[in-house]
């Protein structure tokens, strides 16, 4: 097993000023499972790649288990990689896949069936050894991707969005099975993915990278309840955080015709770069619906709603001076920008209602207009 430790790596590919992954600092612990997340051409495959050996490090060095590795060839690392599209050799049965690096590594042939028929029982696969990959269905396919690197028994696992080639419930089954193997078998993990649904689900700390800077490192839990900044706020989260950009007035947010209080030490952080405004954002589930004469609250035109029997949610425009808001005043948001509400399925308003919602204040994220950080 050993700890990876990025120190000030940045890549710049040929042809290109601007660096794909620009000086990043990030550690690894043993046996940690970390996934980095990010948007497409973030910088998460290069950053992988890096580590394997398989793209040169243009600044700073790499670490495994203490050791740079950062000019070391990728078959002297001691590192295995799970491919996106399993790569698994078509003329080969399962059992010769799975050994097959360990044959040229000149392993005897006893020790090669052993560790072969121990993966195959972890991942289930023991009734297929003798079938060609063809027969084998994808999730079957990706388990003996993950065989071919667990009887290498290997110091760091990387695995570069295993599941996207699977469908929506396979993918469910296998990230599960992904996850306990890992806790299992103990050994480091380095996981790619742009599912914010699998970093939450399986990572022990998800690393968030975009445009090739990393943004914020932590628990799951941590990137949800508190992200540094707007990018990991709008990032993090399945229906995403609403958040939008309001005026401050009197040390109050004015969102549309109503108002709503703002804490002093978040208010005291904002600069004259800021224009009076605030970006305030909340989660879908901590917001509620409001009585009409609740103060604090705000008005929103209902647009569409849907009834997912343990859940219901509505989706609307914020009203302005009685009429809707202009669409530009929300930033990020699921559905074509509109605010997400989470409601009891069984009081669900009607498509066209105007109804009042409150946010739970404890539960608000505030930034920085100018710098787009944290300030509460």
């Amino acid at each position: 097993m050993a700890e990876v430790i990025f120190d000030h790596v940045t890549r710049i590919y040929p042809g290109n000023d601007k660096p794909s992954v620009d000086d990043l600092n990030l550690d690894i612990k043993d046996g940690e499972f970390l996934v980095l997340v990010g948007p497409s051409g973030c910088g998460k495959s290069t950053t992988l790649r890096m580590l394997a050996g398989l793209e040169e490090v243009n600044k700073g060095r790499i670490l495994i288990g203490g050791k740079d590795v950062t000019t070391m060839q990728p078959k002297d690392r001691d590192i295995a990689m799970v491919f996106q599209n399993y790569a698994l050799y078509p003329h080969m049965t399962v059992a010769d896949n799975m050994g097959f690096a360990l044959k040229i590594a000149g392993t005897p042939k006893e020790e090669i069936r052993k560790r072969v028929e121990k993966a195959a029982e972890i991942l289930d696969l023991t009734e297929f050894l003798d079938r060609k990959p063809k027969a084998l269905s994808g999730g079957q396919r990706q388990r003996v991707a993950m065989g071919r690197a667990i009887v290498r028994e290997p110091k760091v696992f990387l695995m570069d969005e295993p599941l996207s080639n699977l469908d929506a419930k396979l993918r469910v089954q296998t990230r599960t099975q992904i996850a306990a193997l890992q806790r299992q078998l103990g050994v480091t993990t380095l996981y790619v993915t742009h599912d914010q649904t699998e970093a939450l689900t399986m990572g022990d700390r998800i690393a968030v990278i975009k445009l090739g800077i990393l943004q914020q490192v932590g628990a799951p839990t941590e990137l949800y309840d508190r992200p540094a900044n707007v990018f990991v706020a709008g990032f993090i989260g399945s229906p995403s955080m609403n958040i939008n950009t309001h005026p401050v007035v009197n040390g109050k947010a004015q969102i549309g015709a109503d108002t709503m209080e703002l804490p002093k030490e978040a208010l005291d952080k904002l600069t004259p770069e800021d224009n009076n405004e605030i970006i305030v954002g909340f989660r879908p589930e901590d917001a509620s619906l409001a009585g009409p004469d609740d103060t604090n609250a705000f008005s929103l035109k209902v647009v569409n709603v849907e009834d997912l029997g343990s859940d219901g949610y509505i989706y609307g425009n914020i009203i302005t001076d009685d009429s809707v808001a202009a669409e530009q005043v929300s930033m990020m948001s699921d559905q074509n920008k509109l605010t997400t509400i989470r409601v009891n399925p069984r009081v669900l308003p009607k498509v066209g209602d105007i109804v009042k919602i409150k946010v739970n204040p404890a539960k608000m994220h505030l930034f920085a207009p100018s710098t787009e950080l944290r300030i509460n």
